[in-house]
């Protein structure tokens, strides 16, 4: 572990250490209020304590506010707003707690009304200083009367009936890129809050460009292999579904990456229909939501629609991280934690019962060798693979030439030649294999 991931590790802490000064120095309000009346005053003596401990959280939420700051892109201007009202709510909390001290209260003399307007300053200023932070994590409108005003947008009633943009592309990119592209956190100089920022782009260039898809940031980055450091959704978030790949590629590539336009204004839909359909949740007649009667699957009729839960909860036993892609159809992206330990032999037969849900499969750097992964050629709806950094052979191409979905394949640092790539090749599905680190002349 490098020095960079503690410190943004500890970054990330702040999101959970910060609500501690906020419960206690509510706490300690609601105490010193109650303390004005006759019944309650023996709470009094309680505040120096509960201010204390709201003075030692809110400067640990300081420290991790800070580090959390180096790993982000953030507006200046609300971070610094954030930073300082932070600074002082820690500050001001670590003086009133001094000053509620009996033995400083012999000292000093401090009118109780003075003390709890202090206090109630010090909650006002607290309030302050979670909306700017609100605002840096979720965007400048989080909390405003935009929010409460602004009027929600009515699903469409059919495919034909959908625009293009405003009900599926725009839904999506906020549901998988506005956290770290929207309002005052805007990752890479990056927002996805409209088409027109979109167009300007960000620090590497225009996130979307009208029918060239290798100029476009945006489909580039969702499109890397998982492991690849500009790979987007970044940090772990949920990426985005093939069927959701598929859909922003037809939105740039065929639709011109417009707005204001409808399905049934557009031009070669046919292909795009059951896709945007599947999103939207309609059936095959388009009028109606899924039912387990009335289903069309339109991302991989093979998949199975339902998975024994009990394998999923077996595997996760064993340590594997296995995630739901979607629910129907189920599809499941799975995770083997490097150098685990494991055997194949040990969740061989729970795998294998679930090859068919599994869409993602990260083996990578596990020891499995040709014949421990000799099980992957019954894994017939696999479209991302990763076995990198683990002793196979060019062996395992021909285990893997056989899979129609497989997209991408990632195998480097392992002891694949040039043959396997010749071999691959005979699998026209595949269109990205990594091999860096490997005996295969690297292309310049």
């Amino acid at each position: 572990m490098i020095v960079g991931d503690i410190t943004t590790f500890a970054g990330h802490l702040h999101p959970l250490i910060v609500h501690l000064p906020i419960g206690f120095i509510l706490l300690a309000g609601i105490i010193n209020t109650l303390s004005h009346f006759d019944r309650y005053a023996n709470l009094r003596p309680a505040l120096p304590v509960i201010l204390f401990v709201g003075f030692i959280s809110a400067v640990l939420a300081c420290i991790f506010g800070y580090l959390l700051s180096l790993s982000g892109s953030y507006n200046q201007s609300t971070l610094s707003h954030h930073r300082f009202s932070g600074i002082m709510l820690a500050a001001i909390a670590g003086l009133l707690c001094f000053i509620s001290l009996e033995r400083v209260k012999r000292e000093i003399l401090i009118p109780k009304k003075l003390f709890s307007v202090s206090l109630l300053a010090l909650i006002v200023l607290m309030s302050y200083s979670g909306h700017q932070g609100a605002s840096l994590t979720h965007g400048s409108d989080y909390l405003t009367m935009n929010i409460l005003l602004k009027e929600v947008r009515k699903k469409p009633t059919s495919i034909q009936s959908a625009m293009i943009y405003e009900d599926v592309v725009a839904p999506i990119l906020a549901n998988k890129c506005a956290q770290c592209h929207q309002g005052s956190k805007q990752k890479g100089d990056l927002s996805v809050e409209s088409l027109q920022t979109l167009h300007k782009g960000g620090k590497t260039g225009a996130a979307v460009v009208a029918g060239q898809l290798q100029r476009s940031e945006l489909y580039k980055r969702i499109t890397l292999d998982p492991a690849h450091r500009d790979f987007m959704p970044a940090d772990g978030k949920p990426p985005l579904s093939s069927t959701e790949v598929a859909i922003i590629k037809w939105w740039i590539e065929q639709a011109g990456a417009v707005e204001g336009k409808t399905i049934a204004q557009l031009k070669n839909t046919t292909v795009i229909q059951p896709k945007i359909g599947a999103y939207l949740g309609f059936n095959k007649d388009n009028e109606s939501k899924d039912t387990d009667t009335h289903f069309i699957q339109t991302v991989n009729p093979d998949i199975p629609l339902t998975v024994d839960s009990g394998l999923i909860g077996k595997l996760r036993a064993s340590g594997l991280m296995v995630r739901m892609m979607l629910k129907r159809p189920v599809m499941l992206d799975i995770t083997l934690p490097a150098r685990s330990g494991l055997k194949m032999a040990d969740f061989k037969r729970e795998l294998l019962a679930l090859s068919k849900n599994i869409i993602w499969l990260n083996l990578s750097a596990n020891n499995f060798s040709d014949a421990d992964l000799a099980i992957l050629k019954s894994f017939s709806n696999l479209e991302k693979l990763r076995i990198d950094k683990n002793p196979v052979t060019d062996r395992i191409s021909n285990d893997l030439i056989t899979l129609k979905h497989l997209e991408a394949v990632n195998l480097n640092q392992t002891q694949i030649t040039g043959d396997a790539l010749t071999t691959l090749k005979k699998n026209p599905a595949i269109k990205r294999v990594y091999t860096w680190g490997t005996a295969v002349k690297q292309v310049e």
